[in-house]
């Protein structure tokens, strides 16, 4: 076989095999937010099981799912590096605290919802981004998009963007205006009241 030939077969091949592993890779990402927010609802919509143990077991998934401590990182942003390391583990902790119990509320109420994947793109060459619609029985129906990394060998949310609005980085925004105002220590106070119930006298928003 002339070298040519060969040469050009094996960069068709080598493309081929590029093209055929992102497919895989988007497959296998909408794959897992369709079976992660199966098992939610599944989960939600369980009879017989109280609305705590719903909700405990709703909180076991999204901290399956979620990468708390990336996103936590990403959030804090440029203030991560400023808090001493004392600080950094008091926030990772209260941080996941808080986004669990941010959408275990929101979504606790189940009353007949169905989620939809309706799509997936290579997002850069990390993250791939799941688009979802929840079909909610006599209300507007949500989209959402998931954004999706393979992080220690397996498939975790970084962000969710909700009708086009990013979670993280409005929750970026949100605490450098905290911290800003009130210091590192500040919104770790604001934290801690929000994750333990206790009314906080300043707020996150």
């Amino acid at each position: 076989m002339p070298v040519r030939r060969l040469l050009i077969m094996v960069i068709v091949a080598a493309l081929l095999g590029v093209t055929g592993s992102a497919r895989a890779t988007v497959n296998d990402a909408a794959l897992f937010i369709n079976q992660l927010g199966n098992q939610a609802i599944t989960a939600l919509r369980a009879t017989d099981l109280t609305l705590s143990q719903r909700e405990a077991k709703f909180r076991s998934l999204l901290s399956q799912g979620f990468d708390l401590r990336f996103i936590g990182r990403f959030v804090l942003g440029r203030y991560w590096r400023r808090a001493t390391p004392e600080q950094q583990n008091d926030y990772i902790a209260l941080y996941g605290e808080f986004l669990l119990q941010t959408y275990a509320s929101r979504l606790g109420g189940y009353s007949g919802e169905t989620m939809t994947v309706t799509g997936a793109r290579q997002a850069s060459e990390k993250d791939i981004v799941v688009s979802t619609t929840l079909d909610r029985p006599g209300g507007l129906d949500i989209n959402a998009d998931w954004r999706v990394r393979v992080i220690e060998g397996r498939y975790r949310i970084i962000d969710v963007a909700v009708e086009g609005i990013s979670m993280a980085f409005t929750q970026r925004s949100d605490f450098a205006a905290v911290i800003k105002r009130d210091g590192i220590e500040g919104l770790l106070t604001i934290l801690r009241a929000r994750t333990t119930k206790i009314s906080a006298t300043a707020s996150i928003n």
